[in-house]
C-alpha cells in the first residue's frame, strides 16, 4: 500500500475514538437541553403565578422559588456551554490529525493540546451539571400546574 495511503489510514483510525467521544457530548447535551427546557417551562408557570396576584405568603414562596430556578438554568446553560465547546475542541482534534496527515506537519503537541482542553471543559461542564442536580434535589419546588 502506497505510504500517503497508509498515514491516511492512519489518521482514519485515530480519529474514530474521538468521534465516540461526540456521541457521547451529544448525549449529554441533549439531556442537559431537557432539563433546561423543564426549568424555563417552570419558571414560566411561577411568573404566571406571580402575575395573578398571588397572597402575600405565597408571594414569597414562589419569588423564592423564581430565584431558585434562575440559580438552576445558570447551572445547566453553563455546562451546555462547557459540553459544547469540548466538542468544538475534539472536533479541532479530528481536523488536526487529518491536517497533519495530510501536510505532512507534525502536530501532535498541538492535537495533544487540545485533547486535554477538550477533557478539561467536559469535566467543568460535568461538574456544573452535577451542581444543578444537587441544587434540584437539596431544595425541590412545588411542582403544581
Amino acid at each position: 500500500m502506497p505510504e500517503h495511503l497508509t498515514d491516511l489510514s492512519h489518521a482514519i483510525q485515530l480519529a474514530v475514538a474521538p468521534v465516540f467521544l461526540l456521541t457521547a457530548l451529544a448525549t449529554l447535551i441533549n439531556a442537559m437541553s431537557g432539563r433546561l427546557a423543564r426549568v424555563v417551562d417552570r419558571r414560566r408557570v411561577v411568573r404566571r403565578r406571580l402575575q395573578e396576584k398571588a397572597a402575600p405568603d405565597q408571594k414569597e414562596a414562589l419569588e423564592r422559588e423564581l430565584s431558585l430556578l434562575a440559580r438552576r438554568g445558570t447551572q445547566i446553560y453553563q455546562a451546555i456551554f462547557f459540553q459544547v465547546l469540548s466538542a468544538l475542541l475534539v472536533c479541532l482534534v479530528v481536523a488536526g490529525a487529518f491536517v497533519g496527515t495530510l501536510i505532512r506537519v507534525d502536530l501532535t503537541a498541538t492535537i495533544a493540546t487540545l485533547f486535554i482542553l477538550a477533557m478539561l471543559s467536559m469535566i467543568c461542564g460535568l461538574g456544573l451539571f452535577l451542581r444543578e442536580v444537587y441544587i434540584a434535589v437539596r431544595r425541590p419546588t412545588h411542582w403544581e400546574p
